[in-house]
């Protein structure tokens, strides 16, 4: 298989160094296409692939091209894509809020499968929802689903709508996290603990937490019960909660989230 990816920025190399742990493509069979002069110079001392310019014959051979470029830089490149562009070759977008109807307007394509995956595909636990346009054919699905899921775990959607649920809910997702766990912090240094320790009880027991959901037969109310008991510390705490409206809270950030989603994408 010989694969392109347009855009080798952090989420481009991501994908990059994945095929190639796993043995999906050489590095003689990976370009990766780059018009900066400096920058062309760091992807080649990286030694991943072959750094080349978007009108390079070898951009022609490939099976499959990944579209990582920043959506605002997309169609001042696509003039220069849209030539090298083969019948047979597949098009993998995960630009934000560019939907196919665009790409393939822009590119005269429609072999399009377009992906929305989220921050950790960077250490092989990502989340990446995903749809094609109809006629890509179902055996070229599921070589794309499987080069994703080389980065974690894959959804397949059937209405491209649905990406920007997925955008909100799993896209923006670890920075809901993130966000949690720094104030669970930030509470534990309150209380007198430096910040490695609070750190430390605070990461694992998120981790400790997720795998008790991920792994464990108990439903999420089940597990809360588990850990509340009636005057106790955590019933303590939810009363505050509540009443801030954490919970509700979140969630109309997420549906928030969704909507701005859906705003970029018109």
């Amino acid at each position: 298989m010989k694969i392109t990816i347009v855009g080798c920025g952090n989420m481009g190399l991501v994908y990059a160094r994945s095929f190639l742990r796993y043995n999906i493509v050489t590095k003689e069979d990976l370009l990766l296409v780059e018009k900066n002069v400096s920058r062309k110079e760091e992807l080649r001392l990286l030694q991943i692939g072959e750094v080349v310019v978007p009108t390079d014959p070898m951009v022609t051979e490939s099976d499959l091209m990944i579209l990582a470029v920043k959506p605002q830089d997309f169609p001042a490149l696509a003039p220069q894509l849209q030539p090298m562009l083969r019948p047979g070759m597949t098009l993998l977008s995960i630009m934000a809020g560019i939907r196919m109807s665009s790409i393939e307007e822009y590119l005269s394509h429609r072999n399009i499968v377009r992906a929305m995956p989220n921050s950790p595909v960077e250490v092989g636990m990502g989340m990446t929802g995903f749809c094609a346009h109809p006629e890509v054919p179902a055996d070229r699905v599921r070589k794309v689903e499987n080069l994703l899921a080389t980065t974690g775990r894959t959804v397949f959607l059937d209405d491209e709508n649905m990406l920007d649920a997925v955008t909100a809910l799993s896209g923006s997702g670890p920075a809901y996290f993130f966000y949690i766990v720094k104030s669970m912090i930030e509470a534990g240094k309150k209380m007198g603990m430096d910040d490695v320790t609070a750190s430390t009880l605070v990461k694992q027991t998120m981790l400790g937490a997720f795998q008790l959901v991920n792994n464990g037969s108990k439903s999420l109310d089940e597990l809360i019960r588990t850990v509340s008991s009636k005057g106790g510390t955590t019933e303590a705490a939810f009363q505050v909660f509540n009443a801030k409206g954490v919970g509700e809270g979140l969630t109309e950030g997420i549906l928030r989230a969704e909507q701005r989603a859906r705003e970029l994408s018109k």
